[in-house]
């Protein structure tokens, strides 16, 4: 079934800053193979991106048809580019299965994107590729790896995620994502794409609001953290760490997120989202596989920039380096 809803006028936003004009923000929420639905011709001035919501498994052809046919649906609809949640190849049952279904970059299954790219005429972000980087015979393990395709297939970006998550979060269970993972070396400079210039981090790397502001200095205007959030930490922190990350660097923020049971061992949250740069979630998804649509109006952050200066008014002087662990 697909929704259609208008968001009202930020009032706030209209008191603190008079002269801002304020979009009307449309939102679409579907899931798989819903009925077709007229967009107004004002709405087709934007451009718009697909959030897709899955639940992996160790079946990796599976999980690639049910990427496909969410990613065709959002093309059909009108979107530009259609954002894959962390681990859209595969969840493991364990590290040493992680290993043994991981692939390089030039392997079977990236080649299978890169068609669907072409295919549907849309740029893509996949967002936790399980990757045997050129190290893997020395290390015996892989990156976690966000791929950035553009319409014609072409691997345009590629980011190794940096953060690992080696936490133990009562209730939810243990998880050490190095004992497979190796961290990546550095961030990607943002990519200019038909939306916007793009950020990629991945899950974890939410936490760190240094990662965040460095991309948004760099430039960019949208910031993606695919993810597979645990049920514990979901409730609590998902929703608003992503919309601190948008106030912040007043960015638009697209975290697409598996949901549900994977097999035995393992659960995510789901919840997949839009932010908008003033922090109000422009678009989520239902439970369950499906996608969400959400309109991308960087005239709205630019115009929000101006009227709200942060980034004139940071004191790097005082801050120094606030990378440094606590003492």
């Amino acid at each position: 079934m697909l929704g259609f809803l208008t968001r009202p006028l930020h009032r706030l936003l209209s008191l603190l800053c008079p002269g801002l004009r304020i979009p009307r923000l449309s939102v679409l929420c579907a899931q798989p193979r819903p009925r077709a639905m007229a967009i107004s011709s004002s709405s087709c001035k934007l451009p718009l991106v697909a959030v897709c919501q899955v639940t992996s498994t160790p079946d990796k052809q599976q999980n690639f048809k049910t990427c496909a046919e969410l990613v065709r649906e959002a093309a059909r609809l009108g979107a530009c580019l259609a954002f894959l949640p962390e681990a859209f190849d595969f969840i493991a049952r364990d590290p040493a299965e992680t290993l043994r279904l991981s692939e390089p970059l030039g392997g079977k299954l990236l080649e299978e994107y890169t068609q669907l790219a072409r295919e549907c005429g849309l740029w893509l972000s996949l967002g936790g590729f399980h990757e045997r980087g050129r190290d893997w015979e020395q290390t015996q393990k892989i990156y976690n790896c966000h791929v950035l395709l553009n319409s014609k297939g072409a691997v345009v970006a590629t980011y190794r995620k940096t953060h690992l998550c080696d936490v133990e979060i009562p209730g939810q269970g243990p998880m050490c994502e190095s004992n497979s993972t190796m961290p990546g070396p550095s961030l990607e400079s943002p990519v200019s794409t038909p939306a916007g210039k793009i950020g990629l981090a991945v899950c974890y790397d939410m936490r760190f609001p240094e990662l965040s502001l460095a991309l948004a200095q760099a430039g960019a205007e949208i910031l993606t953290y695919p993810s597979a959030f645990g049920s514990v930490t979901g409730p609590a922190h998902w929703e608003v760490l992503l919309r601190a990350r948008a106030i912040e660097t007043q960015c638009y923020v697209v975290a697409a997120a598996q949901c549900g049971r994977h097999h035995e061992k393992r659960a995510s949250y789901g919840h997949s989202m839009v932010v908008d740069p003033w922090g109000t979630v422009v678009a989520r998804c239902s439970e369950g596989p499906g996608l969400c649509l959400a309109q991308i109006n960087l005239n709205y952050l630019r115009q929000l920039r101006q009227h709200l200066p942060v980034f004139q008014h940071r004191r790097p002087d005082l801050y120094g380096n606030l990378g440094h662990p606590l003492s």
